[in-house]
Order: C-alpha cells, then structure tokens, then sequence
C-alpha cells in the first residue's frame, strides 16, 4: 500500500522521471556531505581553536587575581578586552549556530568557575565571564578566534556547483530525450490515423526502435491498401452476377417462391455493401477539421426526415473543432443510430465535451446487451440473436464492428453499457481532442 501511495506522487513524464534520477543522488550527496562537513569538520576545528584559547583564558584569571595592572598587560598583550571586576553575562546562544555549541561545551568543561557565556550580543565576539576571588572577570574576544572564518563557503560553492552541473546534465538528457519524445508522438499520431514525419535520430536503442516503427507503419499501410483494394475488387466483381440475377428473376413469374429468392439476392448485396464499408473503413479519406457536434445535428436531422424516431439529448452550447475523418464519423453515427431504431422503438444521442475527449452517446430502449456478451458483439459478423429484438431484423453483424473500427482509427474507442436514460443499450464513441 505504501508502494501504490507513493507511486501517485511520482512524475509520470518521461523528462520528470529523468530529472528526479538525476536530482536525487545529488541532493543526497551534498546533504551528506554537508553534515560530515559540519558534524566532524567543522566542529572539530571550532573544539580544537577553542581549546587553543584556553590556556590564554587561565593566564588572564591568574593574572587578575595578581593585579589590576598585570591584568591589563596581558590582556593588551592577548587582544582580549577584559573588566574586573566585571558584570556576568547570561548564558545564551542561538539555536542553529552548531559551532557556538562546540565553543560553550569546550568552555564549560574546561573551567569549573564559569559563569555565563554570551554569543548573541554581537555575533562576531565570544563574552565570557568568570569567577575569580569572589569576583566577576568578564572577558570579550573575537569569535574568528574559537571558530572558522565564512564556514559556509565551502557548502555554497558545493551548491553552486551542484546546480551547475545539474544544468548541464539537464541539456544533456534533453537532446537524449528529444528523439524518444518524436518517436512519442509520431506513434501517437499514427494511432489516430495521422502520419507525421519521422527521422530516426538519437542513441543506436532510440534509431532502432524508430526504424522498427517506421517499417511497421509502412507494413500496415500496405496491408490496408491492399485489403481495401482486394475488397473493393471482390466488391466489384460480386455486384455484376449479383445484379444479373435479381434483373432475371425479376422477369420472372411473380410467386412466393420467386420472391424469397429476390429477397435473398438483396440481403447479399447487402453483406457485401456492409462488408465493403467495414473494409473499407476510413483508409481512402484525409483528415480535416470539422466539427463532430453538427456532424451529429445532421445525422439526427437526417434520420428524422426518414421516419425514424431519433431525438437529440444533452448536447454543448458551442461547437468543437477537431481534425477527423467527418465522412467515417458519419459512417459510424448511422449505424449505431440505424442499430438503436432496429433493435428498439427510440434512440436519443447525446454529446459531452471532455478535457481530453469528445464523448457521443447513442441510447435506445431495446433489450440490451447483457455486460457478459459485449465484447463479442464489437467483433465482425458478430449476431447476438438471443438478446436482440428479431422483429425488425437481424442485420449482418457490422455495425458496431465498423464503428469500432472507426474509433480506434481516430485513437478512440467504442463502449457498450446500459441506458440510464431509455433502459436499452448505450454506446459511447470516445474520441480524443
């Protein structure tokens, strides 16, 4: 659990996580550094240049208890100004100085007659004082003489050089960033059928990969032009024996027999034009920014002119602008539209604008598809006979398939769920903007 709440906090990009690698063990070397730096020798230098002063501390005391004059002499001689007898000075020292620590420790143990020890008064002296005869002996020398000069140069510069190499070695990972991100997003656009152009560049591993993507899209580029061409073909040739023979029996005497067999002749022309389309799919239109929300005021408006109970249900007050294949979306609409009216009595769509995606939604008030059977009813030829209203028709199997087909073309995807609004089925065509 700790793992997964960690994780969320992690960057997901591939410069943040590059960045954070490369932050981490410097941060953590200069903290380390910086503590050695100040716990061993930092301290260690302010211990040892405070018990340098010691002895010339004692000199002073036995030098009060001699004489005034004595006194004064060795404290001239020393640099130290002293009073005696003198007022004892509160023991106080600020939190955060490390150094002034070491420099009350190493006083205190090295004099018992200690009174009190100062180093917040004036930040560059130590005032000390002690008893000498009953007396006060104060005492104020320079702080530089128990402890090092600017202690912080040294983690500055680390610092300063610290973020400097961090800068360089962030151009650095950059330029090496730069070529897997193109390849980033060349991928991403040929998933939403757009072909962008592409140079592999980089380290060997990113020119590899980029040649492996390259000779994959040409590959399925070909693929599909050659399945659409095979099929068009096949199309073709089907159609002209096809149309022969439903011109011959129709010249033929009209009976129940003759009529089943014309019926039969329609429904294959039918599977052929239903295939033809799901082959076919998008491959032979460009992408061109169109707006998806009056693509589905118009396939509504259409279907409502031919009779079919179709209505419009939330839709946004403005349209959306987004590059797309507006004749494969049509394509799509209508056949889930033409799906809803045929296993139901009515169909409402809807649109919902998203931050990354456009969300249409067709509803009708059939039987449903149960949640365990809908994988299955997005494959091709697909026919969930048990489930599905018969009445008005069974279909071939296509129409959520090439709808599918559709969505996944732009990037997107095809949902199936239930109806809050009718009760029957709902699909969700998903499209990113």
């Amino acid at each position: 659990m700790r793992h997964l709440s960690l994780k969320r906090y992690l960057p997901r990009g591939l410069y943040g996580r590059a960045a954070l690698i490369l932050l981490v063990p410097i941060v953590t070397i200069q903290i380390v550094v910086s503590f050695a730096f100040i716990q061993r020798l930092y301290e260690d230098v302010t211990v040892q240049m405070t018990q340098n002063m010691v002895p010339q501390i004692a000199l002073l005391a036995e030098a009060a208890a001699e004489s005034r004059d004595a006194l004064e002499m060795r404290a001239q001689r020393l640099g130290v100004q002293t009073q005696y007898p003198g007022a004892a000075p509160e023991t106080r020292i600020r939190f955060y100085d490390l150094s002034g620590r070491a420099i009350l420790a190493t006083l205190q143990k090295s004099f018992g007659t200690l009174t009190g020890v100062d180093l917040v008064e004036n930040r560059k002296a130590v005032r000390i004082a002690a008893l000498v005869e009953g007396e006060v002996l104060e005492m104020v020398f320079p702080r530089s003489r128990v402890s090092a000069r600017n202690p912080h140069q040294l983690i500055v510069l680390m610092l300063a050089t610290g973020a400097l190499m961090t800068l360089i070695a962030y151009l650095f990972l950059r330029n090496q960033l730069r070529p897997i991100k193109r390849l980033a997003n060349a991928a991403e656009s040929f998933g939403k059928g757009q072909i962008v152009a592409y140079q592999p560049s980089g380290a060997n591993e990113v020119r590899s990969a980029g040649g492996a993507f390259l000779n994959m899209r040409s590959r399925i580029e070909r693929q599909t032009q050659q399945r659409t061409l095979m099929l068009s073909g096949v199309s073709h040739d089907l159609r002209t024996p096809l149309t022969r023979l439903k011109l011959g029996l129709s010249m033929q005497p009209h009976s129940k027999d003759m009529d089943a067999l014309i019926g039969d002749v329609t429904e294959m022309e039918s599977l052929i034009t239903a295939f033809l389309d799901f082959a076919r799919s998008d491959a032979t239109e460009e992408l061109e920014p169109c707006d998806p929300v009056q693509l589905v005021r118009e396939v509504v408006e259409n279907a409502q002119r031919a009779g079919e109970r179709v209505t419009l249900g939330d839709m946004p007050d403005t349209g959306v602008k987004m590059k797309l294949r507006p004749m494969a979306i049509r394509r799509a609409l209508e056949n889930l539209a033409g799906n809803a009216v045929r296993y139901g009595t009515n169909a409402q769509l809807s649109v919902e604008v998203l931050e990354t995606a456009i969300r249409i939604s067709i509803e009708d008030d059939g039987p449903g598809i149960p949640e365990a059977e809908r994988e299955e009813a997005l494959k091709p030829f697909a026919r969930l006979d048990a489930s599905r209203n018969q009445n008005k028709g069974s279909g071939v199997g296509l129409g959520l398939a090439i709808a599918a087909d559709i969505a996944r073309s732009h990037g997107g995807s095809l949902r199936l769920g239930d109806s809050p609004t009718l009760g029957g089925l709902n699909v969700d065509l998903v499209l990113p903007r």
